[in-house]
């Protein structure tokens, strides 16, 4: 069978991460969502999305096709109700559709002519941007159990004070030192090849992909991912971290998610509480208003490619878009919309050809080329948000 995931109705929403990716691609837990999924179904997917986006990201359609709903996440029974879907089937919570049956020749899908069947279990639904650290325990808790599943972990040093070791899993060759891991409250991934130097304290739930760093020093609380290629130090709380990007120095991060290519500067710190202790408000791209996330502690969204210059400070429930320079003194306001080179005194436009330097060379320092494709989905992301920025 050949199966496609699509953004859905929820992909404007997850912006600004879903600017430069499919839904599936957002990372939670260990893995992203269509890692996920193709560990469970034991093949590849390709994707439906955005027209500026498909180039990166195309779909393969085959004769017979089944559509996944991907800002469902896996589970078993959710898995082998899908393998057995047959054409004229779709599996739906509510109203939401999960995913269907469909044949390469129909031009549109009736709903109303297919059977309709009713997916009554629990499932994990990322719907907005602050699911993605709010759900990261339950994430990583279901991706530790199916990674780790009938498999022994590679020995870690004895140099090192392991709390639950039976909850601790290494990958070949991962390293940690004279470190203290603590898998009481959820578990720890130390994915292949990744590092975690002298000196470091940290609290499961937690994963470290692969050849992520745990620089010396820090001090980290559960649930928290660390995507590939990572680098981080100081201290982290509640935070999903996606791959390539670095907070490498002191400072505190919380309650957050950062896109790849970001940089946080040293010394800077988010708010993840509000002083009156009230929900935390956050800017919605789908409704372009602020909107109630009923969470009390809720940090720093942040899109890929942006940076902070050190001693940045963040407000409780800031977003900042894609490709964007923050530094001077102060907090800035709580939305930054993409593009944005500036801070708590006031922003320019950061133009693409400045902004693409920057990208080509933080990219390159990681053997990663920043090609035509990367620029072309940059540019359009520069057009579509320019109704944001009033400079």
């Amino acid at each position: 069978m050949n199966y496609i995931l699509f953004d859905g109705s929820v992909r404007n929403a997850l912006l600004p991460f879903t600017f430069t990716r499919p839904v599936a691609d957002i990372r939670i837990g260990i893995l992203t969502i269509r890692e996920k999924w193709e560990q469970y179904l034991g093949n590849t997917t390709s994707t439906i999305t955005e027209e500026y986006l498909s180039e990166k990201y195309p779909m393969v359609e085959m004769d017979e096709n089944v559509l996944i709903n991907a800002s469902f996440l896996p589970n078993k029974k959710l898995v082998d109700l899908i393998e057995g879907l047959k054409e004229n089937e779709a599996i739906f919570q509510g109203e939401e559709v999960i995913a269907f049956f469909t044949r390469e020749t129909q031009e549109e899908v009736d709903f109303s002519t297919y059977e309709q069947i009713e997916f009554e279990e629990e499932v994990l639904r990322i719907e907005y941007t602050w699911d993605i650290f709010s759900k990261n325990g339950e994430a990583l808790q279901a991706d530790f159990d199916l990674l780790t599943a009938g498999r022994k972990s590679a020995p870690i040093s004895k140099t090192n004070t392991l709390i639950h070791p039976e909850n601790i899993f290494a990958e070949e060759g991962a390293i940690v030192e004279h470190s203290i891991l603590n898998a009481t409250e959820g578990p720890i991934y130390l994915g292949k090849n990744s590092e975690v130097w002298e000196g470091n304290l940290i609290r499961g739930a937690f994963a470290l992909c692969e050849k992520a760093v745990v620089k010396m020093g820090a001090k980290i609380y559960g649930p928290t991912t660390i995507g590939p290629h990572g680098k981080v130090c100081g201290e982290i709380s509640n935070s999903v971290i996606f791959g390539y990007s670095s907070k490498g120095h002191e400072g505190y991060l919380g309650n957050a998610v950062l896109g790849e290519w970001c940089n946080i500067g040293a010394d800077s710190n988010n708010s993840n509480l509000k002083n009156n202790y009230a929900k935390v408000r956050i800017w919605n791209y789908a409704t372009e208003s602020f909107e109630q996330t009923g969470l009390q502690f809720c940090g720093l969204m942040m899109g890929d490619h942006s940076k902070s210059a050190i001693n940045t400070m963040f407000n409780t429930g800031t977003v900042i878009g894609v490709n964007c320079n923050i530094y001077v003194p102060g907090f800035p306001r709580n939305f930054v919309p993409s593009f944005s080179w500036g801070g708590a005194s006031g922003f320019s436009t950061y133009h693409t050809s400045k902004a693409f330097e920057a990208a080509k060379v933080m990219m390159a320092r990681r053997g990663v080329e920043f090609d035509d494709k990367e620029a072309r989905i940059l540019e359009h992301v520069f057009e579509l948000t320019k109704k944001w920025r009033n400079y």
